[in-house]
């Protein structure tokens, strides 16, 4: 075989070609090789060497037959070649990508590195949706899934074939709700929708009907109710473990023989997430029927829009923020778009913590309420709803504020009362004067850990304080502290009227004060004008 390397002599090539078949055209085959090299002078040779970039492949046989002919690959065009096809990648991808769906998000990086707590963000017990499918430590909760399929088409005397159908179809849509390629076959996404749909359905309906009306036995290991279903709670709630919420509207449409059944799913979803309110006071009757009668009358929670995020923990989150707070921004950021502001990291801090604001006099109240998110100042009185924190406040907190810093049609609303409250426990004095205030309860080991807790909540958060709902009131709390007579007279009430032996020997001393002033003035009074 022979290889010729330079554009420039390619017809001098052929020519030789020609001219040696036509000598050799008597002369028999070698019996030693089939196929003979042509050798090229050695000038020839070093300029072929000196420029490889303009070269070709012309590959000829013993008789001189052309063969092959292709331009050799440089360095340098295979790695324009690389970048045109990862712009080709990119491209399709753009294309394919439906951002304006997008709601079910992975986690950033930045947010998972900053907490430390990895068990904040992934599920512990069951996988929901495509980002934790198929985990070894959730595996054991798949025969329970199946478990729940089984006594839905028992139920329901229907066949699975009617399920898969239906999720056949709205395949390309659910895919649209998740972030970037998702690795799962169709089969297998399809499998994945009705096997995890219909056992949070499962979970919504016993909780609300109860569990041995649809047929589970009284000492199930997982459908009774039992310690587990805390942890369960906990996993449902997580950004990364959700599935569409038209997806459930689906299947239990099916199930109830309505296939355009919507909001029912979401009032069952806030029957079985109430245990994780941060507050103690359950939601009434009279509540429940109001979020689920407000689900159904607003468009933008329609579950086949294109609005919103669509899952539970947005339902959740909606629930939270009922006849939720308006923000009010300050007067000098309405001439500025918010299309044009970027958020500052350094300005962050919207008020003093609880042992300054207590030196410049102001008071701290519960208010009566359960909408933890309702803080009010009056007249030097901060009023702060109950706050109940336990072992599953931190993943909520975690996952709420992750949803916000994500979507971009979500207000910041969750963030802003937890830098809020951030701000206001700097120790552990801070957590024990609001928890003696009964404005802070929680069932952790220490109040150490409860500041600790919220210090940690919104490391590498980005956060606007101008678009906060809680601005204005916390401009109202810096003018009262920045009083200088407020802090005056908080120092004259703490060091002379903290306890009523204080007071006392304050009037005392007045009361002494008064004599001694009164003495010396008829003693002066008396020098001056002697009595006659």
């Amino acid at each position: 075989m022979v290889a010729v390397f330079n554009k420039e002599l390619l017809s001098w090539y052929l020519i030789t070609l020609k001219l040696r078949q036509t000598l050799e055209s008597g002369r028999p085959p070698s019996p030693n090789s089939e196929n003979r090299s042509i050798e090229f002078p050695p000038q020839q040779q070093q300029k072929l060497q000196q420029e490889p970039s303009e070269s070709l492949h012309v590959i000829v046989n013993e008789n001189g037959e052309h063969l092959q002919e292709e331009e050799a690959s440089s360095p340098v065009s295979d790695w324009v070649i690389s970048i045109k096809e990862k712009l080709d990648q990119a491209c399709q991808d753009d294309v394919a990508s439906s951002w304006a769906k997008l709601s079910i998000y992975k986690i950033p990086h930045y947010l998972r590195d900053s907490t430390g707590d990895d068990k904040a963000y992934a599920p512990q017990i069951v996988s929901l949706g495509p980002y934790h499918h198929g985990k070894k430590r959730l595996r054991q909760m798949e025969r329970h899934k199946w478990r729940s399929l089984d006594h839905v088409l028992k139920r329901t005397k229907h066949d699975i074939r009617l399920y898969l159908n239906s999720m056949k179809e709205i395949e390309e849509r659910a895919r649209s709700f998740y972030e970037g390629p998702i690795s799962l076959s169709s089969n297998e996404f399809v499998e994945m929708l009705v096997l995890d749909g219909c056992f949070v359905l499962e979970l919504f309906r016993g909780a609300t009907e109860g569990f041995k009306e649809l047929g589970y036995s009284r000492n199930d290991p997982i459908f009774a109710m039992r310690g587990s279903m805390h942890s369960i709670h906990r996993d449902m709630i997580m950004l990364e473990n959700q599935l569409p919420l038209f997806v459930l509207d689906r299947l239990l449409g099916l199930q109830l023989g309505n296939p355009d059944l919507k909001g029912l799913v979401a009032g069952l979803a806030l029957r079985f997430f109430d245990p994780l309110m941060p507050t103690d006071e359950p939601l009434t009757k009279s509540d429940i029927n109001k979020l689920e009668s407000s689900f159904k009358s607003s468009d933008t929670f329609d579950p086949l829009s294109d609005l919103g995020g669509l899952h539970c923990l947005d339902v959740f989150r909606r629930s939270l923020l009922r006849t939720g707070p308006q923000s009010t921004p300050r007067i000098w950021i309405k001439r500025w778009s918010n299309n044009h502001r970027v958020a500052d990291k350094r300005r962050q801090q919207l008020i003093h913590c609880v042992t300054e604001l207590k030196e410049a006099g102001i008071k701290f109240k519960k208010r009566k309420t359960d909408r933890f998110w309702d803080i009010k100042f009056e007249n030097g009185i901060l009023r702060i709803p109950r706050l109940l924190i336990h072992d599953g406040t931190k993943s909520l907190f975690l996952n709420l504020i992750a949803f916000e810093q994500c979507h971009l049609d979500c207000s910041n609303d969750i963030t802003s009362y937890v830098i809020f409250m951030d701000n206001l426990i700097n120790s552990p004095e801070d957590v024990g004067y609001l928890h003696y205030h009964g404005i802070i309860e929680h069932w952790l080991g220490s109040d150490e850990e409860v500041a600790d807790l919220f210090n940690r909540l919104c490391q590498e958060v980005v956060f606007d304080i101008n678009n906060s709902y809680l601005s204005t009131m916390s401009d109202a709390v810096n003018r009262y502290y920045n009083h200088r007579w407020n802090k005056w007279y908080a120092s004259l009430r703490h060091n002379y009227f903290s306890n009523p032996w204080a007071i006392i020997s304050f009037i005392a001393a007045v009361v002494l004060l008064l004599l001694t002033l009164a003495q010396t003035y008829y003693s002066v009074y008396g020098y001056y004008r002697p009595a006659q």
